[in-house]
């Protein structure tokens, strides 16, 4: 793994890696960490974060890059064991100030979400009021159940 950095939150997570909740560690191997999303409204946002800091898809290695697809499908195939849902969007953006480190996001696509929350526009479930938010416990459950699946296939 090489190195991480100081100000960044997925490497700040890593490198605390074995005191994180289940919600910030659901699966990993060497390569990637899967995790259950923060500031989501929306259950089952994951995140699937390299082990290592990139900040683009063009600095994966071969070794990363072979498993990425494989890690994606086999997170849509969790999501949908534990909530239901009938998609999954995986997104790529990282832009956003200190969360530059690549993180692909994994969103289940419910059969009863609202049109207006469908496509893109799903991402108006990020940083909602704090009444809405998903709390740590119902992450937790989640990730537990998202883990059960991936552990049992």
């Amino acid at each position: 793994m090489s190195a991480l950095t100081a100000d960044c939150y997925s490497c700040i997570s890593e490198s605390q890696f074995d005191l994180l909740p289940p919600r910030e560690r659901i699966a990993a191997d060497a390569h990637w960490r899967l995790a259950h999303a923060w500031g989501t409204g929306l259950p089952g946002w994951l995140v699937l974060v390299p082990r290592r800091h990139v900040i683009s898809a063009t600095d994966l290695t071969d070794p990363e890059a072979a498993t990425l697809g494989v890690w994606q499908v086999r997170a849509a195939r969790a999501l949908h064991a534990a909530t239901g849902c009938v998609k999954t969007y995986i997104a790529l953006f990282a832009e956003k100030d200190g969360f530059e480190h690549v993180h692909f996001h994994l969103v289940p696509r419910a059969a009863d979400i609202p049109a207006d929350r469908r496509g893109p526009a799903v991402f108006a479930y990020l940083h909602p009021a704090q009444r809405d938010l998903v709390t740590d416990a119902e992450a937790d459950e989640l990730a537990l159940a998202v883990r059960a699946h991936l552990e049992s296939t």
